[in-house]
């Protein structure tokens, strides 16, 4: 790709000297001809560059133009500059703390005054941003710059910035993980079971200062992985062991700042500011600085509930053993090296999914994948939904690894799978983006079919398990399971070939009695010798609520207690209620910071007169209900599309622009009843979110009266089938049609009743092509229920497939008595011989 010049004639500046060169950008000074004022102009390096760097440069300016801020670059203007971007920024004459650290001889450090003074200054400037809403994500020493002869030190580079309080990072490659990774928070690593805040913002601030005062990074080196490691999990060399120059108080400073967990770092920049003047008042006192106290004016007035697991150690270390059999690890237990199963269980909120993600950390030191699918309340139907969601999201950590890792993968791939590579694409449609066309399959019998799905299916799944790299698959929700999933997870665990695999299923224990398909399912894998552990989750007893409260609060555990009761009482220690309770009591004033004795009050009284309801559901609708009406509605529909939605489809079934629908989310998104899963793209807009949890989706859900769901599903179900391409309706076929048939009741035309009985056809042919022979039986029918009476004679040719596509599907599921009623039909009405030989080809092979 041809690249930009090194220098550049931009109309109206006289541009001087470069002053930066990256991999992406340029900068340069010049000096603007109208106003005779220096300025820095910052440009995309690529003539043609991507969408990404587009969005960050746009974000970029939007942010840093807003932040009018003592201590931010300012930004004057952004323009586009021949197939690129170019933004323009004050000069106030600073370079960058990277380049003046590479201009020092042998990188020696920084003086200690110098330092102490230079950190208040940042602490400060990081205050402020933090007050007005963003976290940077992006704090290092290239994006600190200072004028060494005024001292005057600014924040810039706001490319990643978000102005979202908390943010869900995503477990995918390191090699696509956003921000400069020498200096990532742990929990920026989408590896540590953490949603993100603002204290992402101190570690990087840590290993900032961690820099400053060794002249090196706490982890030096540059293997990607080993790395993330590290940050996650190994503790750096304590800066005073380094720089005997340095004071233990300074340093100890420093390490806090870089603690693994958010909740161990400061919880303000008023109290890391505090500390530092603290040192700083020593040193010009006394010349030296002694021992003292952190974090004695460290009191946030953020209200926060930790997140880390709080009386969980037994369940966390089951589970960790579990993982170290699978991966293979030197001291584990019983080792088998084979695939292992285990079973999570307890009620809604108990914290299921919170537990799984503890295994993040052991992942990562072991390269492994973790991948994981959800199936929903409101779409049972949709058959693999939950574990084709899991395996759609591994394509996409590995499309994010370097091209000699791929190509190593498609070459597994392309083995493992031979000539039956459509097959897989037929079900996980992104494959192809890894291993490219495939040529169509041949057709066979369908219990050919059947064998040969399942064969390729167990190749297709090994190819991601080994010792290398452990595979851990969480299914969560197993009470709201397919009958072809629990068909898939068999296949998985009698695999005698598979490696190196941890398979978790999560459900609520109380929704699945013994004739639920989960639990027969179970008691035909014992019979076989299949052995799995179960792990039932109780709600958290008064001890471990304490600390969580006491936690959240900042105090002792006796001053907390009567609240820990009071709340014990009102959510049975259910964590996600506790933690709704909690959030309900700040946002109702009952818990509140009181700035003059800067610490957190409440009165028990008050709070027993309010009559809280007991019951979650009932207390999230009650704050759904003080959402603006636009943004009820929103979520309402959100509800009906999914766990998981994302803005394209959202603004289809709105009727609205992705932008309008985009600015009515964003109060759910600061109330934490939704979550982004998504960067921003191209016009600023956050795409893909999801639920924070199954109760708010529900509590959305039941915003809408019972007479109104069948009228937005039947919507939903046109608006989507309306507004989707023709080629990628095929994909959306069962998520069209599920919505479609929750409205039948409501269709009385007779030809449009006729065109949802078509699209069952195609879900229940697309059903059966997958091996899904219960779901296909189920759109069959759906069909057939469509057609009017005298469908045989208006309707014939919809009218035999039906009948006969639906008779198949009956014996391949074992509904015997179904099939012979469907067979009879076709028999007595067909108009051809040949129109008959499918369903005595089904009463044959039944």
């Amino acid at each position: 790709m041809r690249r930009v010049q090194m220098m550049i004639a931009l109309p109206g500046v006289a541009i001087h000297s470069k002053i930066y060169e990256s991999s992406v950008s340029l900068v340069y000074r010049g000096i603007r001809a109208h106003d005779n004022r220096a300025v820095v102009v910052k440009l995309l390096k690529q003539n043609y560059p991507s969408p990404q760097e587009l969005t960050r440069y746009k974000q970029e300016y939007q942010i840093t133009r807003s932040l009018n801020l003592e201590g931010v670059i300012k930004a004057h203007s952004q323009q586009e500059y021949q197939r690129t971007l170019v933004i323009f920024l004050e000069d106030f004459g600073g370079e960058s703390l990277e380049k003046w650290m590479q201009q020092r001889p042998d990188f020696s450090p920084m003086s200690l005054s110098a330092f102490l003074q230079l950190a208040i200054d940042l602490t400060g400037i990081l205050s402020r941003i933090h007050g007005a809403g963003v976290i940077h994500k992006d704090i290092n020493p290239g994006n600190i710059v200072l004028n060494l002869e005024t001292g005057v030190v600014k924040i810039i580079d706001f490319g990643i910035a978000t102005r979202f309080n908390r943010t869900n990072p995503l477990f995918k490659s390191p090699h696509g993980l956003e921000g400069t990774l020498a200096y990532l928070s742990p929990e920026q690593t989408g590896r540590m079971n953490r949603l993100l805040d603002y204290r992402t913002d101190f570690y990087s601030l840590g290993v900032t200062f961690y820099e400053l005062l060794t002249g090196q990074l706490p982890f030096p080196t540059t293997d990607i992985l080993e790395l993330v490691h590290c940050h996650i999990a190994k503790q750096p060399v304590p800066v005073h062991e380094l720089n005997a120059a340095i004071p233990k108080a300074v340093s100890d400073i420093v390490m806090k700042l870089m603690a693994k967990n958010a909740e161990d770092r400061y919880r303000s920049a008023w109290g890391i500011k505090a500390d530092l003047e603290h040192c700083a008042a020593q040193l010009t006192k006394t010349s030296q600085i002694g021992s003292i106290q952190l974090g004695l004016q460290d009191v946030s007035d953020q209200f926060h509930i930790p997140q880390k697991l709080y009386g969980r150690e037994a369940e966390i270390a089951a589970l960790l053993a579990a993982f170290d059999r699978i991966a293979g690890m030197r001291n584990a237990e019983n080792s088998s090296l084979k695939v292992e199963m285990i079973l999570i269980s307890g009620y809604a909120g108990v914290g299921k999914s919170a537990l799984v993600q503890e295994l993040y950390k052991p992942i990562t030191i072991k390269h492994g994948y973790f991948i994981s699918g959800k199936f929903d309340q409101f779409g049972r139907n949709i058959p693999y939904s939950a574990i084709v969601d899991a395996l759609q999201k591994l394509v996409q950590q590995l499309l994010g690894e370097p091209d000699a890792q791929l190509q190593q993968w498609r070459s597994h791939l392309l083995t493992a799978l031979g000539s039956n590579g459509q097959l897989i694409i037929d079900v996980i449609p992104e494959v192809e983006l890894i291993i490219g066309k495939q040529t169509p399959v041949p057709e066979v019998g369908a219990t050919e079919a059947q064998n040969r799905f399942n064969r390729v299916f167990q190749q297709f799944i090994r190819v991601f398990c080994s010792k290398k790299h452990p595979l851990v698959i969480f299914l969560d929700d197993l009470q709201w399971i397919d009958s072809a999933t629990l068909k898939l997870i068999e296949l998985i665990l009698l695999d005698d070939q598979a490696q190196h695999l941890l398979l978790i299923g999560a459900y609520r224990d109380h929704e699945v009695d013994l004739t639920h398909p989960l639990a027969l399912m179970l008691k035909q894998l014992r019979k076989q010798g299949v052995i799995f552990q179960k792990i039932a989750l109780n709600s958290l007893t008064l001890e471990p609520l304490n600390q969580l409260i006491a936690d959240s609060m900042q105090q002792h555990l006796g001053t907390v207690r009567s609240l820990a009761q009071l709340v014990l009482c009102k959510t049975a220690g259910n964590p996600f209620f506790v933690g709704e309770f909690l959030r309900s009591l700040h946002s109702e004033n009952l818990l509140h910071f009181n700035t003059e004795q800067r610490t957190w009050q409440w009165d028990i009284t008050q709070i027993e007169a309010q009559n809280i309801t007991d019951n979650v559901v009932e207390l999230l609708l009650s704050k759904l209900k003080k959402l603006p009406e636009v943004t009820q509605q929103i979520l309402q529909l959100a509800a009906c599309i999914g766990a998981e939605f994302d803005l394209e489809t959202l603004a289809i079934v709105c009727g609205q622009s992705p932008t309008t629908v985009f600015q009515n989310l964003l109060t759910a998104v600061q109330a934490g009843f939704i979550q982004p899963i998504s960067g921003l793209d191209e016009d600023l807009l956050v795409q893909d979110y999801k639920f924070l949890h199954d109760r708010v989706q529900q509590a959305a859900y039941a915003l809408l009266d019972e007479s109104q769901k069948q009228g937005v599903h039947l919507q939903i179900g046109r608006n989507l089938l309306e507004k989707t391409l023709p080629e990628q309706r095929a994909e959306r076929l069962f998520e069209i049609v599920d919505h479609l048939n929750c409205g039948t009741e409501l269709i009385t035309e007779q030809a449009k009743r006729n065109e949802i009985a078509t699209l069952n056809l195609q879900a229940g042919q697309k059903a059966l092509a997958a091996t899904a022979y219960e779901a296909a039986f189920k759109y069959f029918n759906t069909g057939l229920k469509l057609l009017d009476v005298d469908s045989w004679q208006y309707e014939y040719d919809l009218t035999l497939a039906l009948h006969s596509e639906a008779a198949e599907a009956a014996y391949l599921s074992g509904h015997f008595d179904e099939m012979e009623r469907l067979v009879e039909a076709v028999l007595n009405r067909a108009k051809m011989v040949l129109d008959t030989v499918k369903v005595y080809d089904s009463r044959i092979q039944a």
